[in-house]
């Protein structure tokens, strides 16, 4: 009896020394591509960003920053990388950071005056301004990165005001609301709502097609995307998705749009002009118990496009890493190796 004892606790632990041993030897993140650029991950439960040299999959830079940083952008014009600073369940910011990409070290902090918990944010074209977002208090601020001045602040009229994204033609910015389940249209030059867009629930992820003629639009409780006209403010079509879609991004040609589905551990690949589905990317991790335990159960969030159309990166907030797509085949074919839950993202050459 006590041989056989021996022998199963020898078996088992030969089988749980193989797990550990193939989860160090395939758990790590494998970097496979050449391309330009640096990329800039913020990792929210880790407060911290790494930046990437997207050449050789090189770390330049690891450094912390303010409490659970969120949506990020790049003014290439400008040196400058901004990212919104959220906070915790414990408390909220009310700031944004402003990161030199000369030297990639934070430059400033940004308080908004009493905006707290700030997410969504765009860059306004060929300026040195940003437009920042608020969950509590919803409303839009321009900030003025180089002066570091708060100049004006738009109420969306909506609440949970979440990403924004901006008319590529039009002094016009487009603002998701979560709680409302609705859209905000607000004039840049009129400093106000001039149009609400009732959409699902749980209204979210945003973006824009290059030609500015549709705004798609999450869903993430009805795990739909609502396709709204700008030139009507109406909705055109609603497409099905997998399991809480938080983010969306179309390719730099406008073909294409990427769907993170977060609980579903997938992307979702659609086709602009035929409104249906191309492709689902499965994130490794969620197949079976082997796979969760050597990658962890997948969660895709953000998703940025390389500039040269080539390349989507997608922040994978379980797994600590960042996954890295092929635009021609939409398959993973990299990843890269992150602080911890990985969130915002931005590019600059």
């Amino acid at each position: 009896m006590k041989k056989t004892k021996y022998i199963v606790f020898f078996f088992a632990l030969l089988f749980a020394g193989s797990i550990i041993v193939i989860s160090f030897l395939v758990k790590q993140p494998s970097y496979t591509i050449h391309t330009s650029g640096k990329l800039y991950i913020f990792s929210k439960l880790s407060s911290d960003y790494k930046v990437i040299d997207l050449k050789n999959g090189e770390e330049l830079a690891e450094y912390p920053i303010q409490i659970e940083p969120h949506e990020a952008v790049a003014i290439p014009n400008q040196n400058r990388v901004v990212v919104t600073n959220y906070g915790n369940p414990e408390g909220p910011r009310d700031c944004i950071t402003v990161i030199n990409t000369k030297t990639d070290k934070v430059e400033k902090t940004i308080n908004l005056k009493g905006s707290l918990r700030p997410h969504g944010i765009a860059s306004f074209p060929n300026s040195n301004k940003v437009g920042v977002l608020t969950d509590v208090g919803n409303d839009l601020s321009i900030v003025n990165i180089k002066t570091g001045l708060v100049e004006k602040k738009i109420q969306t009229q909506q609440e949970v005001s979440h990403l924004i994204v901006l008319h590529p033609f039009k002094s016009v910015a487009f603002v998701t609301n979560i709680k409302s389940g609705s859209v905000s249209v607000i004039d840049l030059d009129l400093n106000k709502v001039i149009q609400i867009i009732p959409c699902g629930l749980g209204t979210e992820g945003i973006d824009i097609t290059p030609d500015g003629s549709e705004l798609w639009v999450t869903n993430n409780k009805d795990n739909s995307i609502s396709i709204i006209n700008t030139s009507t403010y109406k909705i055109t079509n609603t497409l099905n998705t997998g399991k809480e879609p938080l983010r969306l991004k179309f390719s730099i040609d406008g073909k294409y749009c990427l769907v993170a589905n977060s609980s579903g551990g997938t992307i979702s690949v659609f086709g602009q002009q035929s409104k249906k589905l191309i492709k689902t990317i499965i994130i490794r991790g969620k197949n079976n118990s082997i796979e969760r335990l050597l990658y962890h159960t997948p969660r895709p969030v953000g998703i940025l496009m390389h500039p040269n159309g080539l390349f989507a990166f997608v922040s994978n907030s379980n797994a600590n890493e960042v996954e890295v797509i092929d635009m021609k085949t939409f398959e993973i074919v990299s990843t890269i190796g992150t602080g911890k839950i990985p969130d915002g993202l931005a590019f600059v050459n």
